[in-house]
């Protein structure tokens, strides 16, 4: 039997159910966040609407039937205004969506919105050095690793650490920017 294709669209409010579900599930039994509670659907909506309010793509990925599989979406990395032109990813794929393409999908896409803001420097901050499927999408979407901080976190009683990655965006550092995010 063969999955439905995974699409990719820009999300919407009648998503936030979805994605509060997808990103609880991963707080509450994985580490790729370091949240402790899941978030409820308000908080969910509140943060899809600060994200866009900045300009960042926020995106889920659906099946043939319109089902979300999977969300990403980009912020700053960090707020200081030397730091405009750099974004961090985050991105969730639906428990037992794995493997059928969701965060190949996703992450490309994200990445192609971010380099269309004139964004330089994509990082990623993934939760557990364990957490090969995280690690390997992002190797394969032109991610190298840039670091480790170890036992960074307390989670599930024992410490987790964070691997960081990063992909150029664009040109990179090659050129100044042209333009402000």
């Amino acid at each position: 039997m063969t999955s439905s294709p995974v699409t990719v669209r820009d999300s919407t409010e009648a998503d936030i159910p979805a994605i509060a579900r997808i990103y609880g599930h991963w707080v509450r039994h994985g580490l790729a966040s370091f949240e402790l509670d899941p978030p409820e659907e308000a908080e969910m909506a509140r943060r899809r609407v600060a994200v866009l309010a900045g300009g960042y793509p926020h995106l889920v990925a659906t099946d043939g039937q319109g089902a979300v599989l999977g969300h990403a979406h980009a912020g700053p990395y960090r707020t200081r205004p030397a730091y405009r032109f750099a974004c961090e990813d985050s991105i969730y794929v639906a428990p037992g969506a794995d493997g059928r393409g969701v965060g190949r999908a996703l992450l490309p896409a994200l990445v192609a919105r971010c380099e269309a803001r004139g964004l330089r420097l994509m990082v990623a901050v993934i939760g557990d050095s364990g957490n090969a499927a995280s690690i390997g999408l992002h190797a394969a979407c032109g991610f190298r690793q840039a670091g480790l901080l170890p036992a960074i976190g307390w989670k599930h009683d024992r410490w987790v650490d964070s691997v960081l990655m990063v992909r150029p965006l664009g040109p990179g550092a090659t050129a100044p920017p042209t333009e402000q995010p």
